[in-house]
């Protein structure tokens, strides 16, 4: 019962991370339409810039994540301005290539930025364990599991009970109806980019919490949020942080028991669950447990 309970949490702590990048893409594909790869580098780039501030400065871990962000919010506003704007109007198959560059110049920036010696990020977790229910558990992934339902709380009344949220949902709606009620349509998409940034340099200082320290193939962790938005929904934020946490259950059961059970699957099984979740999620229900349903007309 203790290592059931231990592989639960540990499944919801890394659930919290998957589920705020894939609310970072989906910020992104509400407002623009535009699946954007970029998100792996935007995470590892926060991640980053928490080490610095936290260990290169000295700044507390919380104040270091914050700034991380608003650097981050920072780089995503730019990146939109400099690479997709002039991409507005396009195919969104166009943009979403574009976003794939942009994945790979950043990804080579914070590869640069962090040479060969190792950054943490100055958490305060470590490998610091509690006792619940005859379970132990790491403190660090209770926190993912917190700061990962907060974030998306705060963000979600963003969009609903603020006037700027509600001018972005009307622009991910309809873009010509907004521009004739007078919102600055150029304006959300980079606000959108700015929160995505955000919510991704957040995830990205989870993750690498409580581990060794920064390393540019964290970003392959990054890409288990395509899962997520797919099982979930590609337009919905309550879609992301549901499949955000099957996913990290699912993920963290299989790594306790598939070697018990099915040792015949091989080594790191646990790594493709995601995937091959995703796979039947699209021969079955394509637009995912939240997902709008297109309806097309002849």
């Amino acid at each position: 019962m203790g290592e059931l309970l231990s592989s639960l949490i540990r499944g919801l702590g890394i659930g919290g991370v998957y589920a705020m990048l894939g609310v970072s893409f989906v910020i992104i594909y509400r407002a623009t339409g535009v699946v954007n790869f970029a998100t792996p580098a935007l995470m590892i780039l926060g991640a980053f810039f928490t080490g610095y501030f936290g260990v290169s400065i000295g700044l507390p871990f919380v104040i270091s994540v914050i700034l991380a962000m608003i650097v981050l919010a920072a780089i995503g506003m730019l990146s939109e301005r400099v690479a997709l704007r002039p991409m507005v109007g396009r195919p969104a198959f166009s943009a979403a290539t574009v976003t794939v560059g942009l994945f790979i110049v950043l990804l080579i920036i914070a590869g640069r930025l962090l040479g060969s010696e190792l950054l943490t990020v100055n958490d305060p977790f470590g490998l610091n364990t509690l006792e619940f229910l005859g379970a132990r558990v790491f403190t660090v992934d209770i926190a993912r599991l917190i700061v990962g339902l907060l974030a998306i709380g705060l963000v979600g009344l963003f969009l609903t009970r603020s006037r700027t949220g509600l001018a972005m949902r009307a622009t991910a709606f309809d873009q010509e109806t907004s521009l004739a009620q007078g919102i600055n349509v150029g304006r959300m998409f980079g606000l959108s980019w700015g929160i995505s940034g955000a919510m991704a340099a957040l995830a990205g200082a989870m993750l690498v919490a409580g581990t060794s320290g920064v390393e540019t193939t964290f970003a392959l962790v990054a890409l288990k949020a395509l899962p997520v938005i797919i099982l979930g929904g590609l337009d919905s934020i309550k879609g992301s942080v549901v499949a955000g946490l099957i996913i990290g259950i699912a993920e963290s059961l299989t790594r306790t028991y598939q070697p018990l059970y099915a040792p015949w699957l091989g080594a790191n099984f646990d790594v493709i669950v995601p995937y091959i979740i995703m796979i039947v999620v699209l021969m079955i229900r394509p637009y995912g447990l939240y997902g709008t349903k297109e309806v097309v007309r002849v």
